[in-house]
């Protein structure tokens, strides 16, 4: 791989039509196009979803796109993306409330490795209010969340919850 290569990286818990956007625009910019799937992204972080499930429901959205391959990582991201010798990294910034903790985790990702750039992408404006966060909560009290995440997605998501209902009772 190239330094043409572009990382856009993320826990995906779930994969939301936010995510999809960016990695979408992020696709049309770089001729490959890199959707890394963490298996966790901090310590306080335990998600809904499986490493696997995660890695499946972004691989089945984007099976079409010939330049953007999906796959699962369990490192430092600069180490993966020397692994594939990757130097570019996109991230999304939906609100200013995200750019403090972006910019500084740019930094980070720099100072850890001089060669990573990381370049900003905002999603579009009917998606600057999505996060997985949100979607789980919504989707776990019945909301409707077809029109902010991929109908694969919004059937494991209810899937999902049947699962722990059934394991509750």
């Amino acid at each position: 791989m190239s330094e043409y290569t572009a990382v856009y990286p993320g826990t995906f818990d779930p994969i939301t039509n936010g995510h999809s956007d960016i990695i979408v625009r992020a696709a049309r910019i770089f001729p490959k196009l890199i959707v890394a799937v963490a298996k966790i992204s901090g310590p306080k972080k335990k998600p809904l979803f499986t490493f696997e499930e995660r890695i499946d429901m972004a691989k089945e959205i984007f099976k079409e796109y010939d330049n953007i391959e999906v796959v699962g990582f369990d490192n430092l991201l600069v180490r993966f993306m020397d692994t594939i010798n990757s130097r570019v990294l996109v991230r999304g910034l939906r609100a200013v409330s995200d750019f403090e903790y972006e910019f500084q985790m740019a930094s980070l990702n720099r100072h850890l490795n001089a060669n990573i750039e990381t370049i900003f992408l905002t999603p579009s404006e009917k998606y600057s209010f999505v996060s997985s966060t949100m979607v789980r909560e919504a989707s776990m009290l019945g909301g409707d969340i077809s029109a902010i995440v991929h109908p694969y997605v919004k059937e494991a998501l209810e899937r999902k919850y049947q699962e722990r209902l059934l394991a509750e009772s």
